[in-house]
């Protein structure tokens, strides 16, 4: 399944997130939310599609490299995996609301091909403000045949 679209969503007072319906049977099977390199959103990957993408991106990787170690970390130290409770809802962790900035209960979802982001609302309008005024010269240097 492809995740697409943008939705405004409240937490609830247990820092719950309601999982837009269309998506809830695409990650029926748990979820990981992940922390990004970089701060400001969280990462929401199907439970089978995370572990995938984490073994692919260290598989070939000498095990007792420092690469490798430090890959492993940043892949599995900063991944919750978390299920669905029977309402559609997984509970963020603080740390995770740390890190991607969100102080109240209002946030932004965001559909990223493989996955969700979570957003404030406030940082998810000035990253779009940003990325619609690059937006054109972002797809024009991309290297693809029309």
């Amino acid at each position: 399944m492809a995740f697409h679209g943008t939705f405004e969503h409240s937490l609830d007072a247990k820092n719950r997130l309601t999982v837009p319906a269309k998506f809830r049977s695409a990650l029926s099977d748990g979820v990981f939310v992940v922390r990004t390199p970089e701060e400001g959103c969280l990462r929401i990957y199907p439970a089978d599609d995370y572990t995938a993408i984490a073994n692919q991106a260290v598989a070939g990787m000498n095990p007792m490299g420092k690469q490798a170690r430090d890959a492993r970390r940043l892949f599995f130290a900063f991944a919750d995996d978390i299920p669905l409770d029977g309402a559609g809802r997984i509970t963020l962790a603080a740390r995770h609301l740390d890190h991607a900035g969100i102080e109240d209960r209002d946030v932004v979802i965001t559909g990223t091909g493989d996955g969700l982001e979570l957003w404030s609302r406030e940082g998810w309008a000035a990253y779009e403000k940003d990325l619609m005024s690059r937006a054109t010269e972002f797809t024009g240097s991309l290297d693809h045949p029309a």
